[in-house]
């Protein structure tokens, strides 16, 4: 008992560190399961059907809720991986080739005609 009071500045916070590892574990071992438990409950819906546990007009309601769920659960994942798969941007490399080089600095430039355009504007106070 002395002990755990004495370590418990040192052991608190591994002690809490250890305890959200767990809680984030235990959410995702949750939404990992969570389409096979839609397939599972799919399943136990086919075999009610089958034994004539329920009605035909039960089964098709329950089955399409089912099969919505496993659909919006796999959108959601496409998403997770597009997003994932979209935080790495590729770089471009921003080098200007020798023969684009000469392009760009032969063109005329445009803001030096509209100067010669307006140089004989006057500007009164």
């Amino acid at each position: 008992m002395l002990g755990k009071i004495l370590l418990l500045p040192v052991m608190g916070p591994i002690n809490g560190l250890m305890w959200i590892g767990e809680q984030i574990q235990e959410r995702t071992n949750t939404e990992f399961d969570a389409q096979e438990n839609l397939h599972k409950q799919l399943l136990s819906l086919q075999l009610k059907f089958d034994m004539g546990e329920i009605s035909e007009e039960e089964f098709d309601i329950q089955e399409e809720e089912i099969l919505l769920k496993i659909q919006a659960l796999e959108a959601e994942e496409s998403l997770n991986k597009e997003s994932e798969d979209g935080d790495d941007l590729e770089v471009q490399p921003l080098f200007i080739l020798a023969s684009e080089e000469n392009q760009v600095y032969q063109e005329p430039s445009r803001f030096s005609e509209e100067y010669q355009d307006n140089e004989d504007l006057v500007l009164s106070p």
